[in-house]
């Protein structure tokens, strides 16, 4: 039955004529009515353009750019993808995909990578895209004054230049096996020559219209997209809705047909929702609690191992995930990641051990942990949790909670103590290069190793799979031990996605189909 129905498939695409559809099917024992009524199925299923599709989104605020360089949270994520495309595209499988690069290959045992260009593909203003483009793109992401998300992971890079008209070689200083991986991060899109950044002029399938930063961003389809089997949309259109009530409420009306971080409270109601469903997919993205290694109080080690054994995950995990998602430990990779260290010792709530932690520190007073619902969802509920898990404990904390918007700007990175939020990025070397690097800009931890960065810099060089992962354990047991990472539970991400909304692809990269909803899905 399954080859019948993607011969239906392929008739509806135009692949088969009907004709032969219906001698096939014939021929396979199948009657005139059922293969009639197969063919009306693919119909329906099949991606077809038009129509206006709405998402309601959290993770916007009013200091948003349009410049990739400065992307934080998930809607300047969501509007990238928009209006740009990236050299490599992951698959849901995390496997490297062509995107703008047709094909990559890699030299000189990895240190030098050769990336062919698509040719024929156009900019938003109609200027054919070059390897110039793709030189200059790169390059606002590097260099010694970078404050880009994706600075960390490119300071391997010593060199890009334009070896053709569409051909672009890069030299590392180090061999990394991982580079296409690399250019997979969606703060690398592909801009003109000379662009400052901001101008939401890219390659991608829809063609910004309007953007008001922390209220609504409005694009219509790009009719000279490259990739033929992409943005069936007509138009698509961003609502900011930071609010969790507010956000529900839009999608149970219809207004909007996609949302982002339903909470795990109202999934059960949402399901029960004539034409809606709430699609759970698992993956890397973790919620989190950030501890400024370099400063009070958190410069005490032994303060910040009493905090690890104060927060009780089971009881978080429970009350504000309602079990969508899994245990952390105090460090960034868990199974997905290949190189994951499944036996590093899990962390447990254990007063006596928090308590002789804290005793140690010599540490008493009060700590201020900063929290809002935009930094994940349940944020204030956990920190509130912590709170009470501590106190038992003797530690002290004050809470207080930010506005949504600004959070981003204001809040993290900045404050010693904070709720946080990380996606996950497709390698183990890539999260670790992004946020625990000393000199990575978003080392939001401020947790400053030059072991640790030497034993990073061993692992991507080492193009032997065990040593890599011999090196990579013991990356992830000098952040478990010692850093200012509080991870009590790695989430699941939960889209809100309306019946009406066909194409929808679970994708362990990020919410919304990996943030790419607007380009794969279609209306049935």
């Amino acid at each position: 039955m399954e080859s019948i129905r993607a011969l239906a498939d392929l008739t509806i695409r135009g692949g088969l004529s009907r004709r032969t559809f219906m001698e096939r099917a014939v021929a396979l024992g199948l009657g005139i009515p059922l293969a009639t009524s197969l063919l009306a199925e693919a119909a329906l299923a099949a991606p077809k353009k038009g129509g206006t599709a709405v998402l309601a989104l959290q993770g916007g605020a009013s200091t948003d750019s349009l410049d990739p360089t400065t992307y934080q949270s998930q809607v300047p994520a969501e509007v990238g993808y928009l209006f740009g495309n990236t050299l490599v595209e992951m698959s849901p499988a995390n496997v490297p995909t062509a995107e703008l690069a047709e094909s990559w290959e890699g030299l000189d045992a990895a240190k030098r990578w050769v990336f062919k260009l698509r040719q024929g593909v156009q900019f938003h203003n109609g200027k054919e895209m070059t390897a110039a483009d793709v030189v200059f793109s790169l390059n606002r992401h590097r260099g010694p004054n970078s404050k880009s998300g994706a600075a960390g992971q490119m300071k391997i890079i010593e060199d890009v230049k334009a070896t053709d008209s569409h051909e672009v070689t890069m030299t590392l200083s180090q061999a990394n096996a991982d580079m296409p991986y690399l250019m997979s991060d969606y703060h690398l899109l592909i801009q003109p020559e000379g662009d400052k950044g901001d101008s939401g002029i890219g390659t991608g399938p829809y063609v910004l219209k309007n953007v008001e930063p922390g209220v609504r961003v409005a694009a219509e389809r790009n009719p000279h997209y490259f990739k033929p089997d992409r943005a069936w949309f007509d138009s698509v259109e961003f609502l900011v809705v930071n609010d969790p009530t507010a956000r529900i409420a839009a999608f149970e009306s219809g207004k909007a047909h996609m949302i982002n971080r339903v909470e795990p409270k109202v999934v059960a109601l949402l399901k029960r929702a004539p034409g809606l469903e709430v699609i759970s997919t698992p993956g890397r993205g973790q919620y989190l609690f950030l501890m400024h290694c370099d400063k009070p109080p958190f410069d005490n080690a032994e303060l910040r191992l009493a905090m690890k054994y104060a927060i009780d995950r089971e009881q978080i995990l429970k009350l504000c995930l309602q079990g969508y998602g899994s245990i952390g430990n105090d460090q960034p990779i868990n199974s997905p990641y290949p190189f994951f260290a499944a036996d590093i010792p899990q962390y447990q709530y254990d007063l006596d051990k928090a308590k002789f932690h804290v005793k140690k520190s010599g540490f008493d007073g009060n700590i201020l942990l900063h929290t809002s619902d935009v930094a994940f969802t349940g944020a204030v509920d956990a920190a509130t949790l912590l709170q009470a898990s501590a106190a038992k404990a003797g530690i002290k904390i004050d809470i207080k909670r930010d506005p949504g918007d600004g959070y981003w700007d204001n809040i993290w990175n900045k404050e010693s103590f904070c709720a946080s939020y990380w996606g996950g990025r497709p390698t183990t070397d890539q999260m670790l290069s992004i946020a625990y690097l000393s000199d990575a800009p978003w080392n939001d931890t401020k947790w400053f190793r030059p072991n640790f960065d030497k034993i990073v810099a061993e692992a991507r060089s080492e193009l032997d799979d065990a040593k890599r992962k011999t090196l990579y354990r013991e990356a992830q047991l000098m952040i478990h031990d010692d850093g200012g990472a509080l991870i009590p539970m790695f989430n699941d991400f939960l889209d809100g996605v309306s019946k009406k909304i066909g194409g929808y692809v679970k994708d362990p990269i990020g919410e919304l189909s990996g943030y790419r909803a607007p380009e794969r899905c279609w209306f049935v």
